[in-house]
């Protein structure tokens, strides 16, 4: 039987890869950070600190990156 984490980083991995894919901004902030944040449960479980600071540095970016297109546009 797969274990739950495995099918966290599974979703993640999807969820980042559908990202890529889709063209509309909005969808991808939400793809990219949902997947990140799964990625980063996977991460945690297996216990891999450097894969833990990546999936953190990268959903804050998004998050960041997100706040300012959506909310500081000129």
């Amino acid at each position: 039987m797969i274990e739950i984490f495995k099918i966290f980083g599974i979703i993640g991995l999807v969820l980042i890869t559908s990202g890529i894919i889709i063209k509309k901004r909005k969808a991808q902030d939400i793809l990219y950070i949902v997947g990140g944040i799964s990625l980063g449960t996977y991460s945690v479980s297996i216990g891999d600190l450097i894969f833990i600071i990546l999936q953190s540095v990268f959903v804050l970016a998004v998050i960041y990156d997100s706040v300012k297109i959506n909310f500081f546009k000129k």
